[in-house]
């Protein structure tokens, strides 16, 4: 019986040596410094056909593994929101629409060239084109610059270039041998369908989709949630291939449409598992279909297709970044970051060659010269970054103040300087801020906070963002040292302006007073004395002597660091330590208890 029960039980050794080529490839590649799509094609190799030959067929990995890519594509619908969509509208059709539309005919060009004939060779140039958009957002998550604005651009063109394999494959069509052509009203016919997808799917996503998650949210149920979550993205997904569209369109609407709900975090963390195991399946998928016995037999042709298309693209990427005005660092990233063929190009050859316009062996050529340039794009952009990575300044991608007019200047907005200027906005203060961490200024800006880059240690950036023409400056860096010479520089070149510190312990807060502060208070001196209180509280002390403990300690507090301002950090320590091991009633409480508690009394009702 137990044998019988073995021979009919499910085969999980093929997933258990995905798992484990993973979770040693995985981390030995990123330890090395080669990221992690480098490490799951290796992976993929390895296992595949031309390595243990443990997956014999990667196209049914493939299948499933595209779902990581459609997942994907809806987080990043996720943090779209329509308004800021439709900020991008010139960049998606403007430098996107440019940048395919000058690649093709290169690639085209080229293609020809090797002796291809013209149908032929638009079908590979165009599927070049398409960059792989599951490569680039791996490397721009991995290196922080989704929400920059040289990474909204690359976005902007990945987004077109999914848009694009709707109509080029209408194109593949209508270049087979033998097609016939189709008529006005079946090529209406197929319009309609496509574009009542999408407006289904918008009407959905407007008057169905939050009142669904509000339903379920009642619910408590997690795992309802988490379910919802993934038949939002399939079928959504599904709507969009029913409508002959790309199913990762489809993702891509359905995340743009829930990006302004209440549940959009919780939604992007109940996809992220998913997304993250099928995208990493996906790359293994590729690298399992890297066929090494056509690589050998058509050696040069590949090698040559290799280099020489990715250097064509290239060439065209960097051309149309220049003329849109892209600075020369942000063209060369872009372009090593763009230049390889992509997952829509497999899709391009396969309808290609179903319909006769390419044969068996012309297709394994193109898919094998797309599956190395998108090997070769992490070593290309790891040499690039090595090579760059001293020269480009930091805070290049984000906007740097000018001329700004805010009353208050924040500099510094990590946790201290965020609540800070909720106060100031609460009461329709304008605020200018700066800071000079790069992500946090990205992840500000997804909230709808504007912050510009700038060390307020510098004079020019100080005088660029209004500091001399501020009604008062406000120091909220965590560096004890940068926030002493913010304050000197704030003394020596706008001395009329009042400046306040936050600091980071007492040593800091004589330091920004002898820079000229006129007002500072140690980062964690209210919430201890808050702390205290609460503390009195919950061992029984009544609220009145409570408080009245806290006035105290807040009153020596002050004595002492009077003293340590005319003498020296090692003065007044008479006052750091109450004598007697119980606090009591250091002064009369100004309000008799009975009061107070009447008072407490009547509050609560």
């Amino acid at each position: 019986m137990q044998e019988e029960a073995v021979g009919h039980g499910i085969n999980i050794t093929p997933l258990i040596v995905l798992l484990l080529a993973s979770v040693i490839t995985i981390p030995l590649f990123r330890r090395l410094g080669l990221g992690s799509v480098l490490g799951y094609l290796a992976a993929g190799l390895a296992i595949g056909p031309f390595g243990l030959s443990v997956f014999t067929d990667p196209q049914t990995v493939l299948s499933i593994a595209e779902l990581g890519v459609v997942m994907f594509l809806f987080v990043i619908g996720l943090e779209m929101e329509p308004s800021r969509l439709w900020g991008l509208r010139r960049q998606i059709l403007g430098l996107g629409l440019l940048q395919v539309v000058v690649c093709t005919l290169l690639t085209t060009a080229a293609d020809m060239m090797l002796g291809y004939s013209l149908p032929v060779a638009f079908v590979f140039g165009a599927g070049f084109v398409l960059t792989s958009t599951a490569v680039v957002m791996q490397v721009l998550g991995e290196r922080g610059e989704l929400a920059l604005p040289r990474g909204q651009k690359v976005v902007s063109i990945l987004l077109l270039e999914d848009m694009a394999i709707v109509p080029l494959l209408a194109i593949v069509v209508a270049l087979a041998p033998g097609q016939v052509e189709a008529t006005a009203s079946e090529r209406l016919f197929s319009a309609a369908i496509a574009v009542g997808a999408v407006v289904a799917l918008l009407l959905v996503g407007r008057y169905l989709l939050n009142p669904m998650f509000n339903i379920l949210g009642r619910t408590g149920a997690r795992e309802v949630m988490t379910a919802a979550a993934l038949l939002v993205v399939l079928g959504a997904a599904w709507l969009m291939q029913q409508g002959g569209l790309s199913m990762a369109m489809g993702a891509f609407l359905a995340g743009v449409m829930l990006s302004e709900s209440s549940f959009r975090h919780q939604l992007e963390a109940d996809i992220e598992p998913f997304r993250g195991l099928l995208l990493g399946l996906f790359f293994l998928g590729v690298g399992m279909a890297l066929d090494l016995g056509v690589v050998r037999e058509n050696l040069g042709l590949i090698a040559v297709a290799v280099i020489g298309f990715m250097a064509v693209k290239a060439a065209g990427i960097y051309f149309v970044a220049r003329l849109t005005g892209a600075g020369r660092d942000e063209a060369i990233e872009r372009t090593a970051l763009m230049a390889q063929g992509g997952e829509f190009a497999f899709v391009l050859f396969a309808a290609a060659s179903s319909s006769g316009l390419i044969d068996a062996t012309t297709s394994a050529v193109f898919t094998t010269t797309v599956i190395l340039s998108m090997v070769l794009t992490p070593v290309i952009n790891i040499v690039m970054d090595r090579l760059h990575g001293d020269a480009k300044e930091p805070g290049d991608e984000v906007e740097r103040p000018k001329d700004l007019e805010g009353s208050a200047l924040l500099i510094g907005f990590g946790r201290f300087g965020q609540m800070v200027s909720q106060s100031l906005l609460m009461r329709g203060i304008e605020v200018s801020i700066i800071d000079t961490d790069v992500e946090m200024i990205s992840v500000a800006g997804r909230f709808g906070f504007k912050v510009w880059y700038g060390d307020g240690r510098r004079p020019e950036i100080l005088e660029a963002a209004g500091a001399g023409r501020a009604q008062v400056v406000m120091i909220c860096v965590e560096d004890a040292d940068a926030s002493r010479l913010i304050a000197e520089v704030m003394r020596e070149v706008f001395p009329g302006v009042p400046v306040m510190a936050r600091a980071y312990d007492r040593r800091a807060t004589l330091a920004l007073i002898e820079a000229g502060v006129v007002w500072e208070i140690r980062e964690t001196l209210e919430s201890a004395f808050a702390f205290g209180r609460e503390g009195l509280l919950r061992l029984g002390v009544p609220v009145v002597e409570a408080e009245a403990v806290v006035a105290e300690v807040r009153r020596r507090d002050q004595m002492r660091l009077a003293e340590q301002i005319a003498e020296g950090v090692n003065a007044g320590n008479q006052f750091f330590r109450p004598p007697g091991p119980v606090p009591e009633p250091f002064s009369e409480p100004a309000v008799p208890a009975e009061e107070i508690a009447d008072r407490e009394a009547a509050e609560r009702g």
